[in-house]
C-alpha cells in the first residue's frame, strides 16, 4: 500500500497492468477468476461437523470418554454405553447452541448486492465506458469512480480528485472525515499507511467531492481485511478454558492416585486383582462427575437464553462466564459512550458569544450543493430549522472551491439579490483564520489584530478541549464577474463566526460505568480520537484522565513497560489497532481477565486477543464475526447485566462442581474404606454409574436456581485451588457416615451374606445424600437467608429421589443387581440423613467463615 501511495501513475498503471483507459473485460473476467470475489473472508456458517469437533474439544469429555474406553476395556457394556450416551448429549447440546448463534449472526447481516462504478473497455474497443459492477466483481487494476454517498469497494490509490472527503470512523475511530487528495506533497506519506492522503481503503464512505483510482487491493488482500486476516483465530486460551483445564487436571490427578491405590490396597488384602481392578474402576467412576459436560452446557444455554432476553447475542458459550470472570473492560469511545452523530450545539461568533450568523451561512453553503449523506447532513438540516435565513433567497451558486487535504476548507460562491457575489468559506479554524482581516463581535466587523487572532486560537482550542467539533466560518462579500474562482480569492474575508457540534454522550453512560465499576471491574477507555476529546468524555462519565497515554507514548514502552503502563492509567488515545492489541495483550498478562468492546474493523485484533470481544449490531461484519458476544441493543446496561448474568451461571456451575466432586471423592474414599474393612464389593460400578446419573440429571435444574448476591459483586472464575480444600473437607464428611451406613448394613441389617442387601443400601444412602448435600451447600448464608432454591431445582431432586427408591423394585432390580430392602432401613436413612444436612450445616458456618469460597 506504501507502494502504491507514492508510486508514479506510470509506475501505478504497470505495477497493476492496468492503463487511464481501465481494463478490458476479458482482462477482469480472467483476473476475478484467478483472484477470487472481492469479498471480505468472512466465517462461513461452520459446517455441522465442524460445530460437533468443536464442543468435543473439552476436557471434560475427554475425561469421560476415556473412562468409556476403560469400560469397554474391561467388558462392561452398560457401562460403556451410558457413559458414550452422556458424552455424545453433551456434544449436541453445545454444538446445537454454536449452531443457533452462527445462524442468528448471519442473519444480521443485510442488504443488496452493492455495485461500483468502473471504467472498462470491450477487448476490440479503444474507448473505455463507464458502468456499474457488482462490487464482488472488482479487481484489482479497476478503475473506478467514487462520488459522495458512495462505499468505497477496494482499497483504491487516488489519480485525479476533487474535493474529497472519507468517513474512515471503521478504520481509525476518528469521527471526522479525512481530506484525500491526488497531489501527494513532501512529508504526506505518514507512518500509518491508514492516513495517506492518496490512499482509500475498502469499507469507508465518501461523504464529499469525486475521485478516480485505481484499485490496489480486494477481497482479503485490502487493509481492513489484513486486520482481520491477521487475527482471525484466537491464539490463547480464554480465562474460562485456563479454569477448566485446571479443574479438570486437579481431578484426574485425584483419579491418578485414589484408583492405584484402592486396586494395589485391595488386592494385597485378599489377592483378588479381578474384584481389585473392578474396585478400582468404581473409584475412577465415583471421583469422575459423569454429566459434568452435559451440566455446564446446560448452564450455560441458559445463561445465553438470558443474555438473548436482554438484546445480547452468544456466539462462544464459554463466553458468557468470561464475562463474569472480567476483570478489566477496554472500550472505545464513539459508539460506545457516545451516540456516534453529529448534533449541533450552537452558533458563536469570534469573541465567544452566541450569534447565529455563523449558523446561518453554514444553512445557505449547504443548500448550495447535494447532501453526501455524511455526518454532517443530519446536524445542518436541523440548524436550517433552528435559524431565520431563508437558504432559497441565496439558492443560485455561482462557483465553488471544494475541499482538499492541503486547504482543509471548501469555499462556494453564491448570488445575493444585491447582484454581488458572496463567498462562504468554511473549514479547520487553523486554516480558515488566516484567510481573515475582520471578524463578526457582538454584531458588527472589527478589525482582526494580532491579540484578536491570539484569543479566536484560544477559543478554538478551548472547544476542542471540550470534546466539542468546531466548523469555521467565513465570509467575503465581491463584486459580480464571469470567470470562475479560485482558493486564491479565499483572502481578506470576515470570520463569521464557529458552528459547534458534539458527538452526544449517551444519556445513561455514566450511570452505566458507575454499575460496571461497582461491580468490581476497571475500566479503559482505548479510541482512535484526539486526546482533548476523549478526555473530556472520559470526565463526563467518569474515568480517571490522570496519566492517560496517547498512540506516540505507547510506541516508546517496551512490553514490560507497557504491562506497568496499562495497569495504571485508565485512558488511551490517539492509539492505532496495532496498539490497541498491545494494550489488551498487556493486560492480560499474568492471568487477567480482560473484556473489549469495539465496532469499527480497527477493533478486530483487540477484540480476538481479549478474553471476551463484544461487538454491536451495527459493527462491520468482520467486526461481529471476531466478537464472542453481539450488543443488539446500544444500551450499555446490557453489559453490566451480562457481567452479572455471567457471574451467575458461573456461581451455578460452580456449585456443581464443587458439590458433585466432594461427593464423588467421599464415594471414592468411602469405596477404599470398603475395600480394606470388608470382604466384599460395597458397589458395582454400574450401580455407581446410575446413582451418579440419576444425582447429576437432577443438576440439570441449576441452571435456574438462583445465586447469593454477594457473590455477584466481584469478578469470579474457575479456580482449581479451592475446589482441592472443598472437597476434602465435605467428602470426608459424606465418607463418615457411608461408613455408618456400612456398619448398619453389616451388622444390623445382615448383609453379611448378602451383598446385594449391602450394594443396595449404600446405592439409596448415596444417591439421598448427594441430593440432600446440594441443598445444604448452595450457599453460603444459613437455608433460611439464603436465597430460597429454584422450584424446579427442588422437583428435579425430588424426582432423582422418587426413581432412585423405586429401582430395587422395578423391572430394572434384576439388570442393575439390586432388590427391595425391609422398611426398617428408611427409619435408618431419615435418621442418617438428618445427622448428614445438620453437621454439614456446621462444617459449612466454619467453613465460610476462614475460607469464603462457596457460590
Amino acid at each position: 500500500m506504501r507502494e502504491a501511495a507514492t508510486a508514479t501513475e506510470f509506475t501505478l498503471y504497470q505495477s497493476t497492468r492496468s492503463s487511464p483507459r481501465g481494463l478490458t473485460e476479458h482482462d477482469a473476467a480472467q483476473r476475478l477468476a484467478e483472484g477470487g470475489e472481492n469479498v471480505s473472508r468472512q466465517d462461513p456458517l461452520p459446517a455441522v461437523s465442524h460445530r460437533v469437533l468443536a464442543a468435543a474439544r473439552s476436557p471434560f469429555v475427554a475425561l469421560l470418554g476415556s473412562l468409556g474406553v476403560v469400560f469397554a476395556f474391561l467388558g462392561d457394556a452398560h457401562s460403556a454405553a451410558t457413559v458414550a450416551i452422556m458424552v455424545l448429549s453433551a456434544v449436541f447440546l453445545r454444538a446445537w447452541q454454536h449452531g443457533r448463534a452462527a445462524r442468528a449472526v448471519a442473519s444480521l447481516r443485510t442488504g443488496e448486492p452493492a455495485t461500483a462504478t468502473v471504467r472498462r473497455r470491450s477487448h476490440d474497443e479503444a474507448v473505455a465506458v463507464t458502468r456499474e459492477v457488482p462490487v464482488v466483481e472488482v479487481v484489482v487494476g479497476d478503475l473506478v469512480h467514487l462520488v459522495a454517498g458512495d462505499v468505497v469497494p477496494a482499497d483504491v490509490r487516488i489519480i485525479t480528485s476533487v474535493g474529497l472527503a472519507i468517513d474512515e470512523s471503521m478504520l481509525t475511530g476518528q469521527t471526522l472525515p479525512v481530506g484525500k487528495a491526488a497531489r501527494l506533497d513532501d512529508g504526506d506519506v505518514p507512518p500509518a499507511v491508514v492516513a495517506c492522503p492518496r490512499l482509500c481503503f475498502a469499507g469507508t464512505n465518501v461523504v464529499a467531492g469525486s475521485a478516480t483510482g485505481v484499485v490496489v487491493g480486494t477481497g482479503s488482500r485490502t487493509y481492513s481485511g489484513s486486520l482481520r486476516g491477521n487475527a482471525s483465530r484466537r491464539g490463547h486460551q480464554s480465562s474460562v478454558d485456563r479454569g477448566v483445564r485446571a479443574v479438570s487436571w486437579t481431578l484426574v490427578r485425584l483419579m491418578l492416585v485414589m484408583a492405584p491405590v484402592v486396586f494395589v490396597v485391595r488386592g494385597m488384602c485378599d489377592g483378588q486383582w479381578t474384584h481389585a481392578a473392578i474396585l478400582a474402576v468404581a473409584v475412577a467412576v465415583g471421583l469422575t462427575p459423569e454429566m459434568l459436560p452435559v451440566v455446564v452446557t446446560t448452564t450455560l444455554a441458559r445463561g445465553a437464553v438470558r443474555l438473548a432476553a436482554r438484546d445480547v447475542l452468544v456466539k462462544r458459550l464459554d463466553a458468557i462466564q468470561d464475562l463474569g470472570a472480567m476483570e478489566v473492560l477496554c472500550f472505545d469511545k464513539t459508539g460506545t459512550l457516545t451516540e456516534d452523530r453529529v448534533v449541533y450545539a450552537h452558533a458563536i461568533d469570534a469573541a465567544g458569544r452566541h450569534d447565529d450568523l455563523a449558523a446561518e451561512l453554514a444553512v445557505v453553503a449547504s443548500a448550495c450543493t447535494d447532501p453526501t449523506g455524511g455526518r454532517f447532513d443530519d446536524a445542518i438540516a436541523f440548524v436550517a430549522q433552528r435559524t431565520a435565513v431563508d437558504p432559497d433567497s441565496h439558492r443560485r451558486l455561482i462557483d465553488e472551491i471544494p475541499f482538499d487535504h492541503r486547504r482543509r476548507r471548501a469555499s462556494v460562491v453564491v448570488s445575493r439579490p444585491s447582484g454581488e457575489h458572496r463567498l462562504i468559506c468554511q473549514g479547520d479554524g487553523d486554516t480558515v483564520v488566516p484567510c481573515c482581516t475582520t471578524m463578526w463581535v457582538n454584531g458588527v466587523a472589527v478589525e482582526m489584530d494580532q491579540p484578536g487572532r491570539t484569543a479566536v486560537g484560544a477559543l478554538i482550542d478551548d472547544y476542542r478541549s471540550a470534546g466539542m467539533q468546531v466548523l469555521c466560518v467565513a465570509v467575503g462579500d465581491l463584486p459580480a464577474r464571469l470567470g470562475p474562482y479560485s482558493a486564491s480569492d479565499e483572502r481578506n474575508l470576515m470570520l463569521a463566526g464557529f458552528v459547534a457540534f458534539v458527538d452526544p454522550v449517551r444519556a445513561d453512560a455514566s450511570q452505566v460505568v458507575g454499575e460496571l465499576a461497582a461491580l468490581g471491574i476497571s475500566l479503559k477507555m482505548i479510541t482512535g480520537d484526539a486526546r482533548t476529546v476523549a478526555t473530556h468524555v472520559a470526565a463526563q462519565v467518569g474515568i480517571a484522565t490522570d496519566g492517560a497515554l496517547v498512540g506516540d507514548d505507547l510506541d516508546h514502552l517496551d512490553d514490560n513497560d507497557l504491562r506497568i503502563a496499562a495497569r495504571s492509567a485508565s485512558m488511551f488515545a490517539e492509539v492505532t489497532p496495532a496498539q490497541k492489541e498491545r494494550i489488551v495483550a498487556a493486560l492480560r498478562v499474568g492471568g487477567t481477565a480482560v473484556g473489549f468492546v469495539g465496532d469499527g474493523v480497527n477493533d478486530i485484533a483487540a477484540l480476538r486477543t481479549s478474553d471476551v470481544g463484544i461487538a454491536a449490531d451495527t459493527a462491520t461484519d468482520a467486526t461481529q464475526q471476531a466478537a464472542d458476544l453481539i450488543m443488539l441493543n446500544p444500551d450499555l446496561r446490557v453489559i453490566a447485566e451480562g457481567v452479572i448474568e455471567g457471574r451467575r451461571t458461573l456461581g451455578n456451575t460452580m456449585k456443581y462442581v464443587r458439590i458433585t466432586a466432594s461427593s464423588n471423592f467421599g464415594n471414592a474414599l468411602s469405596v477404599l474404606c470398603a475395600g480394606l474393612l470388608l470382604p466384599i464389593l460395597p458397589i458395582l460400578p454400574i450401580q455407581l454409574l446410575v446413582q451418579n446419573l440419576l444425582y447429576d440429571a437432577a443438576q440439570l435444574a441449576l441452571p435456574w436456581d438462583r445465586v447469593d448476591p454477594g457473590y455477584l459483586s466481584t469478578p469470579r472464575r474457575w479456580q482449581p485451588d479451592g475446589l482441592t480444600r472443598f472437597m476434602m473437607t465435605f467428602g470426608a464428611l459424606s465418607s463418615l457416615f457411608d461408613v455408618a451406613t456400612f456398619a448398619a448394613l453389616w451388622w444390623w441389617f445382615d448383609a453379611t451374606h448378602a451383598p446385594v442387601i449391602f450394594q443396595t443400601g449404600w446405592f439409596l444412602e448415596g444417591l439421598l445424600s448427594q441430593l440432600l448435600i446440594v441443598m445444604v451447600l448452595r450457599g453460603k448464608a444459613t437455608p433460611w437467608k439464603s436465597p430460597r432454591p429454584a422450584t424446579v431445582m427442588v422437583l428435579a431432586a425430588c424426582l432423582a429421589a422418587a426413581v432412585g427408591i423405586a429401582l430395587p423394585i422395578s423391572p430394572l432390580a434384576n439388570l442393575l443387581r439390586l432388590q427391595p430392602l425391609p422398611m426398617s432401613y428408611a427409619l435408618w436413612l431419615i435418621g442418617v440423613l438428618s445427622g448428614y444436612a445438620v453437621l454439614a450445616y456446621s462444617v459449612k458456618r466454619r467453613y465460610v467463615r476462614h475460607v469464603h469460597d462457596i457460590p
